[in-house]
């Protein structure tokens, strides 16, 4: 793929509707025809926001998964309901999202349902933007799974995922996409207490077979989940290991951390290209054009532009859409007003 310089692009997922949040807590009043068309509806709202901001790169905005992991684990087999959290109430942190027990072998017959949202985005999208897929790694995928005899702790729930995500990444190169991002929060949050060559290697099993075949990155953050990070957001504990990813493109987390350890973006540019989270999607604040190109004027202070892409922080599902709308906006109108002075 040709990549053109300082590119703007996004995560992966984008708010729902208002109407979507309600109909999908009530989504026993629908039949199926009526949920695919919100479905459509939902994904084509999520194309004109980020086609009117003028990215890029663009997704269908994740508008089927009803939360990152949860939609996947509907598609495998091996897993109960969810045990209910252990608080229900006061401030939003992750002890209030549920686990699941594994009763059987973890199997994906159907896949996990990243080809149909693709192919529906190929058929909704204008042409122009470059399409991007985003699907969980192995490790991520296992976090919220409780290990069994069968699979005794987090890395042997990883080791039966791994095939299930290859085989869908294979799936969706073979569907046409060109661009994907392998999203691995969890190793950017335990990097710091886990062993980052492990991590290293169960990501390069993942993606070996479309290494080469496709735009591949992945997205390093410190968790979002209702805005709230997980893990000491600091990236010394990844590097230099995780430069070994097979990936084409790393994605760091920058905007919500104050541009702390920037200078990492230019070691990470010696190998591979490198987005930068330019947006802060844990804040209401909403970047002007000018805040942005100042930033990347920032970036280019380490890295090539050839070498160089924009995003936000993180995905966008826990920001409102008007902000979301905005903060989209203003990060392509601030590379832009840079792309002009350096006549790009």
């Amino acid at each position: 793929m040709h990549l053109p310089p300082l590119r703007t692009t996004v995560i992966g997922s984008y708010p729902f509707p208002s109407w979507l949040e309600f109909a999908s807590q009530h989504l026993d009043a629908f039949g199926a025809a009526e949920i695919e068309e919100m479905v459509e509806d939902a994904v084509i709202a999520a194309i004109h926001d980020q086609v009117t901001a003028g990215l890029d790169v663009i997704t269908d905005g994740e508008q089927t998964r009803l939360d990152f992991n949860l939609s996947f684990y509907g598609y495998i087999d091996g897993i109960a309901h969810e045990q209910k959290s252990p608080r229900i109430f006061g401030p939003p942190a992750h002890d209030q999202r549920g686990r699941h027990q594994i009763v059987g072998e973890l199997r994906a017959p159907r896949g996990l349902g990243a080809v149909a949202e693709f192919n529906r985005l190929k058929k909704l999208a204008p042409a122009g933007p470059t399409l991007k897929a985003s699907v969980p790694g192995p490790y991520t995928l296992s976090g919220r799974l409780i290990p069994n005899a069968q699979y005794p702790d987090r890395y042997a729930v990883t080791e039966a995922l791994l095939p299930i995500v290859r085989k869908e990444l294979e799936e969706l190169v073979a569907a046409g996409c060109q661009e994907i991002t392998v999203d691995e929060p969890s190793m950017s949050c335990y990097a710091y207490r886990e062993d980052p060559a492990r991590f290293v290697d169960i990501f390069n099993r993942t993606v070996a077979p479309v290494v080469g075949k496709c735009h591949l990155s992945t997205h390093l953050c410190f968790g979002n989940f209702k805005g709230r990070a997980v893990g000491p957001r600091h990236y010394a504990p990844m590097f230099p290991a995780f430069l070994d990813m097979a990936v084409d493109e790393i994605h760091v987390e920058m905007a919500s951390r104050e541009f702390s350890e920037l200078e990492v973006i230019g070691e990470i540019a010696q190998r591979r290209r490198v987005a930068v989270g330019i947006i802060d999607v844990k804040s209401y604040y909403i970047e002007t054009p000018q805040d942005v190109a100042d930033r990347v004027r920032r970036c280019l202070q380490y890295t090539p532009a050839d070498k160089l892409a924009f995003a936000p922080d993180c995905g966008l599902s826990q920001t409102a859409r008007w902000a979301s709308r905005l903060k989209l906006q203003n990060m392509a109108a601030g590379v832009q007003m840079v792309r002009d002075e350096m006549g790009v």
